[in-house]
């Protein structure tokens, strides 16, 4: 049997807490971030979660800011990477990006700059240090 990978959009208070469990298990336990950096603009933003087989893998989000439009805080737990959970999440969150957004940006870990520039980002700037992990501004090219 195909393994199924589902991206939904949530905001309800079971599937966030999910979102939240994985983040917390990616970005704070695994990455060492501080929590406090983790938990911002939840309330703007707009929140997705992947699942594996039916299970809680992944998730992102994306929130319009004063320069546009950031994806961010992607993350995929450790037993379900190089399974194309990623994908999944990068595309669903452009899906659902407002028709009338310009300019869609985001904070790129290093090694997962490839991921996004099969999308069509392209980094801008310089290397800069965010949680005390490097990172590249990507700006998506239409």
């Amino acid at each position: 049997m195909e393994d199924q990978i589902i991206v939904e959009r949530v905001s309800n208070e079971t599937d966030l807490q999910q979102v939240f469990a994985i983040r917390r298990k990616v970005f704070v336990d695994e990455q060492n971030c501080p929590p406090e950096l983790e938990w911002e603009f939840e309330e703007e933003s707009v929140h997705f979660l992947g699942k594996f087989n039916g299970v809680p893998a992944g998730a992102s989000r994306w929130r319009k800011t004063l320069n546009g439009y950031k994806l961010e805080r992607f993350a995929v737990l450790k037993e379900f990477r190089e399974k194309g959970m990623g994908q999944a999440l990068v595309a669903k969150v452009l899906n659902d990006l407002p028709k009338d957004a310009e300019y869609v940006y985001l904070h790129a870990q290093l090694d997962a700059m490839p991921l996004y520039a099969k999308f069509g980002f392209e980094k801008a700037g310089e290397q800069f240090e965010e949680a005390g992990i490097q990172h590249f501004k990507m700006i998506l090219q239409a």
